[in-house]
């Protein structure tokens, strides 16, 4: 799995924008201005490639004790973000595409009603 296929499918999900906020080497996803998905570019440049995503708190502790990949958001909120170390091997294509369909279901769930409903 590499950066391209990661970004095409964020992309293809409904009101999602892509965009470097914070400096030249963070992509960052968004969906409806909210973000769900950042990229350190570097680090996928270098065959380390991993995501931080957002994540349930409670579902957050239960992915870090069963998987060695998956650790507190690095530089995000620990309680809220994941960092998913995807270049280790360790957990499915599929799987890392239902966490980042985790993520950006939790940013939704989290905006008002109004909001959301662009989304329909």
């Amino acid at each position: 799995m590499n950066i391209e296929q990661l970004r095409d499918y964020c992309l293809k999900k409904k009101g999602v924008t892509e965009d470097f906020p914070f400096d030249a080497d963070t992509l960052v996803f968004k969906v409806l201005g909210k973000m769900f998905a950042l990229f350190p570019l570097e680090k996928w440049e270098a065959g380390e490639g991993w995501v931080n995503l957002k994540c349930d708190p409670e579902y957050a502790l239960e992915l870090r004790a069963g998987y060695e990949s998956i650790r507190p958001g690095w530089h995000m909120s620990k309680a809220n973000w994941n960092s998913v170390l995807i270049y280790k091997g360790e957990l499915s294509p599929k799987f890392v595409l239902e966490l980042i369909d985790h993520s950006y279901d939790m940013v939704i769930k989290t905006m008002p009603k109004k909001l959301r409903d662009q989304l329909l």
